[in-house]
């Protein structure tokens, strides 16, 4: 069993931060399906967008789950320091810091997965943190800057020394973006570099895949990201079949509670305009599970009332449930 800090995690599956995927209600799904840990989007550490509206929705909680953890993203150490304190006095159970973003306008802007080929920076960035707050900080990383230089596990190193709890290492480097399969010869270097727990992330889609992630790492736990898009079961499922429990998915009746659920609770969340916007992106994950709904999917996008996505769901859903019962 994973522990971070004083709090013991459920099961050593998290769920990956994904900026624009793992608001609040898409996290409480996955809470409710049975990740062991959550992180919640990525937020600035400028002070100046603190109080806009995206940060405060990304930064909102609730306080039933527990460890709750809030991602930071930044390049100054002591703007970071500021901002992890800041979300802490605000209910931040545990601070994460992003050091693997690959996009473009985070980079740019040297920050996210930019940061690793600064090394000193990095560990001013990480000490800045840690001696900010009493609270445990993780690290989400890359296996390095690029394929001829995986820094990895100097990078860990850093951390640890820093006082960093725990990383998660995505089996990319920053210059391979999302291309590519992930490599987690990495990480299993990093494993052995550190004596902190290291959850290992990319293409992990599956309990097997998760387990044999595990057998070749050494890792401490995975943590599943893109792959739970429109899924919100899955880290769940993935944490019952490392225990060896039963792995089978969903029922059609199951799936559509689910995202049903996530769209009540992203109109409510988002509000009536914001909120079917939303829904738009999230409902299409979950039609790309269900096989070729790409008519479904472009009738849903013309509606922009909730009431109206509501009731196109209970529609769709009574006609797949309709020809399963006929099969």
């Amino acid at each position: 069993m994973l522990s971070l800090g004083t709090y013991q995690l459920t099961n050593a599956v998290a769920l990956a931060p994904m900026a624009g995927v793992t608001d609040l209600p898409f996290r409480r799904l996955c809470a409710r399906f049975g990740a062991g840990r959550l992180v919640g989007e990525m937020v600035h550490s400028d002070p100046a967008l603190r109080h806009s509206r995206k940060s405060e929705l990304r930064r909102r909680q609730d306080f039933e789950l527990s460890p709750r953890s809030v991602q930071i993203v930044g390049n100054e150490p002591e703007v970071m320091a500021q901002a992890a304190a800041f979300n802490v006095a605000n209910g931040a159970q545990i601070i994460d810091i992003n050091m693997g973003c690959p996009a473009k306008k985070v980079c740019r802007k040297a920050a996210g997965s930019a940061l690793l080929g600064d090394e000193k920076l990095v560990a001013a960035i990480l000490g800045a943190v840690v001696n900010a707050v009493d609270v445990p900080v993780t690290l989400k990383i890359r296996t390095g800057v690029a394929p001829a230089k995986r820094n990895g596990p100097s990078i860990a190193r850093i951390a640890e020394d820093a006082g960093v709890s725990m990383l998660a290492v995505h089996g990319r480097t920053r210059a391979c973006a999302f291309k590519g399969r992930a490599e987690h010869e990495t990480t299993a270097k990093i494993v052995e570099a550190v004596d902190i727990p290291v959850l290992a992330n990319g293409d992990i889609d599956s309990p097997e895949s998760a387990r044999a992630v595990l057998d070749s790492t050494g890792a401490a736990g995975v943590m599943i990201g893109r792959a739970a898009q429109g899924a919100p079961w899955l880290p769940g499922m993935i944490a019952a079949g490392l225990a060896g429990r039963s792995t089978s998915g969903p029922s059609l009746a199951e799936q559509y509670h689910a995202l049903s659920e996530h769209v009540r609770e992203l109109h409510q969340f988002y509000g009536e305009v914001l909120g079917p916007q939303i829904a738009r992106k999230h409902v299409g994950w979950y039609f790309d599970r269900l096989g070729d709904f790409d008519a479904v999917r472009r009738g849903f996008n013309t509606l922009t009332e909730s009431r109206d996505q509501l009731l196109f769901l209970d529609d769709v859903f009574y006609e797949l449930d309709r020809q399963e019962l006929a099969a």
